[in-house]
């Protein structure tokens, strides 16, 4: 009876821990830092949500959207997190290295590197006469070259045990639709280098991965797909429906945290099983 009394007494107060207001705002990130590129709308506002949620500071990244990014530096400092808005094009690779300085100048430190801003010019087969190639050149050196330069700019500034994650997409693995082959080089050139970077940066603990979307609700997939999703992609899906941009986010987060400190060089699908 005495041990079973204790038994009940401490699942009573482990209940009480997991209601407690000291277990919900456990923060994993507490004392970290991260930048976020193209942190003003979609799915970089929702990493970077989900990075200041764990306790991370946080840094975004814009190009033209000032006022959206001001935004959402104030809903993070609502969080009670520090944050700032940094304009950085990332098309420029010399701006990469101003760029991580005044996170560091800003913070003291860089932990988490998330390669979040891209473009997507998609919708022509590669023979077709009208190809805009001004743009589709555009869009490798911002997918590509962009995420290069910061990564080598970041690379010795990231703390031992740092993070890397690249946003990449399921268009790098398999590409179900025609008109996407430039777009889908950029994702497949980014997991490549992804992989290279983790074994450069792995005898200092850092770890590189990919988290790879499928089709999310974001103006870039409007873009493409006009309003809503056709029902033939939905059907090629296991899970019939696109993800959520936190369900995304919080694959990046999970990388972030302690308990991804042991993945490194891999390429993770939030797809619902597109592709498979």
């Amino acid at each position: 009876m005495v041990i079973k009394s204790i038994a009940v007494q401490v699942v009573r107060q482990c209940a009480a821990y997991i209601k407690s207001e000291r277990f919900i705002m456990s923060k994993a990130l507490e004392g970290k830092v991260a930048l976020v590129t193209g942190g003003s709308r979609g799915l970089g506002a929702a990493i970077a949500a989900a990075l200041a949620a764990q306790g991370a500071a946080v840094a975004i990244t814009y190009v033209a959207s000032a006022d959206k990014a001001q935004a959402v530096v104030e809903r993070l400092e609502e969080q009670g997190a520090r944050a700032i808005a940094i304009r950085s094009d990332q098309a420029d690779m010399a701006a990469a290295r101003p760029l991580v300085e005044q996170v560091v100048a800003r913070f003291g430190q860089l932990d988490i590197l998330v390669n979040n801003a891209a473009i997507a010019v998609q919708g022509r087969t590669v023979d077709d006469p009208a190809l805009d190639t001004v743009n589709l050149g555009r869009q490798w050196q911002v997918n590509v070259m962009g995420p290069v330069a910061l990564t080598r700019a970041a690379a010795p500034a990231l703390s031992e045990g740092g993070r890397i994650i690249f946003i990449g997409s399921l268009l790098g693995s398999v590409v179900p639709f025609a008109g996407a082959a430039d777009y889908a080089g950029t994702k497949a050139a980014i997991a490549g280098y992804a992989r290279g970077v983790a074994r450069d940066l792995g005898g200092r603990n850092i770890t590189v991965n990919v988290v790879q979307p499928g089709v999310m609700p974001t103006d870039m997939s409007s873009e493409v797909l006009g309003d809503g999703v056709p029902a033939a992609l939905l059907d090629l899906h296991p899970i019939r429906r696109i993800a959520t941009l936190e369900e995304v986010a919080a694959t990046v987060a999970f990388l972030a945290g302690p308990h991804g400190g042991y993945i490194t060089g891999g390429a993770i699908d939030v797809s619902g099983g597109l592709g498979t």
